[in-house]
């Protein structure tokens, strides 16, 4: 398991403070770091890892803090500087000295440390001698191109953390990408008090990505599904196809709701080209305002700006690029941007989820028009939104929550023409859809229900099951 401390500083820990920062375990100890020099690295004479402390992160995201660490965190006003230090708890020691290498950052630059009890100043002493006992068996090594983790085995991965909100950060980004370039699962161990956010979530949710929760009385099970899960052959595998009793609500249906809204766009490669626009263009027809920020990972950190975005998408192109933004903190609303080249053309997958306290808060009248601005303005090829009973915080438990029921679906005029106007108008179910664009270059909307009634998604199923039944389609 690894326990986390983050130094929030007003202004940027330069080389002289982090030197003072890393001296809290003496001058005794080792100091290493990756080959891009993003994480620096307290190791013992012999090379045990203690803790891992990365770059500065500048965050100019109001509300960021509070987000991903809870509402009692006493953050500098943005701009500030966001730097993790990751103790191991294969040694006693390591968590103080995490502790105090923010605590002498946050002495010498100002700002805060979380957790506010962790912050000290003083030198912790760290034994020589490799601790005895069950230590040693908790913690594999890593092998050279995977990112530390705390369980390593030819198979899997294992990431051991307590956080309260456990977010996709730069760290687990980076362990996901390597433990899938060396054929591994990543597995997420967490209590049962954790959350995830949404962008971790998504991440997770595919095979053989699993986050698994250690429930105190009944083992483990698997926080997306439920499945009850044992430790067995250097991995974590279902034992049962039944719901573990801990993810079964414990209390009754919620007010809240999460509007989520999924859709794809394609656009030729022109020179001109400016990605992100479709998503903003949806941003503000749901909240009023444009997003506040972007990054490819968690804390959202970079004003929002989608010609910088289009600078990194271009950069990495052809492979796609992976972007996650962020509204304002008084609407939480979360979006994940996936840009890929494709034969058709520049591809941005898109999935935008806002939270709202009640029902009653929810625009639905605002997603026609949201789908007619797509359609005319940014090459909507196809959008499905969705309506749930769930945090409006955005964050998940590991607990089971209602389904997401369909609202509506699009179809953007390119489908459309090639699945032809006359039947795509004609669905085997009670409804007619609401015709979108131009008479020359018609998308059709289907309304499928306010979000209240299941049954949707069997007239959803029957429409798409009409929609590639076409001559033209596919």
């Amino acid at each position: 398991m690894t326990k986390d401390v983050i130094a929030l500083t007003p202004k940027l820990p330069d080389t002289r403070t982090l030197l003072a920062g890393l001296f809290a375990g003496g001058p005794d100890l080792g100091l290493t770091s990756t080959g891009d020099g993003g994480v620096l690295q307290l190791c013992t004479r012999v090379g045990r890892p203690l803790v891992s402390v990365e770059a500065p992160l500048l965050i100019h995201i109001p509300g960021e803090a509070e987000r991903l660490l809870g509402g009692d965190v006493s953050a500098p006003s943005p701009p500030y500087w966001w730097t993790e230090a990751r103790a191991s708890t294969a040694v006693p020691e390591a968590e103080p000295l995490a502790g105090s290498v923010c605590g002498r950052l946050t002495t010498l630059l100002g700002g805060t440390v979380w957790p506010r009890a962790a912050g000290t100043t003083g030198v912790v002493a760290i034994p020589q001698e490799q601790p005895a006992g069950d230590a040693q068996d908790v913690v594999a090594p890593s092998a050279p191109d995977v990112p530390s983790v705390d369980v390593l085995t030819e198979s899997t991965a294992v990431v051991i953390s307590d956080r309260p909100i456990l977010a996709f950060t730069i760290w687990l980004s980076d362990v996901l990408r390597t433990a899938s370039a060396t054929n591994r699962a990543l597995h997420l161990v967490t209590p049962p008090h954790a959350r995830l956010t949404l962008p971790l979530r998504m991440a997770l949710r595919g095979a053989p990505n699993r986050w698994v929760v250690q429930d105190p009385v009944g083992g483990y099970y698997d926080g997306l599904s439920g499945v009850p899960l044992a430790w067995q052959q250097g991995t974590f595998i279902p034992t049962s196809t039944t719901v573990a009793d801990a993810f079964t609500p414990q209390t009754g249906p919620t007010p809240e709701r999460q509007l989520t809204v999924t859709f794809r766009t394609i656009h030729a490669p022109t020179a001109d080209l400016v990605l992100g626009r479709g998503l903003e263009t949806a941003w503000r027809h749901l909240t009023g305002a444009a997003p506040v920020g972007w990054s490819t990972s968690e804390p959202v950190n970079l004003p929002w700006s989608p010609r910088q975005l289009t600078d990194l998408a271009r950069d990495r192109s052809p492979a796609p690029t992976h972007l996650v933004a962020i509204g304002a903190p008084d609407h939480p609303s979360i979006a994940t941007l996936r840009t890929a080249r494709t034969k058709a053309g520049v591809a941005q997958d898109i999935t935008l989820t806002l939270g709202y306290t009640s029902a009653v808060n929810v625009p639905l009248d605002a997603v026609e028009s949201l789908a007619a601005a797509l359609v005319d303005e940014h090459g909507l090829v196809t959008m499905l939104t969705t309506l749930r009973a769930a945090r409006a915080d955005l964050t998940l438990t590991p607990r089971l929550e209602a389904p997401p029921i369909p609202v509506s679906f699009t179809l953007g005029t390119r489908d459309v023409n090639a699945i032809g106007l006359t039947h795509a108008r004609r669905p085997p179910v009670a409804l007619r859809p609401r015709q979108l664009g131009t008479p020359a270059h018609p998308a059709l909307h289907y309304i499928l229900g306010d979000g209240t009634d299941a049954d949707a998604w069997t007239a959803l199923q029957h429409l798409t099951t009409h929609l590639k039944a076409a001559p033209g389609a596919g």
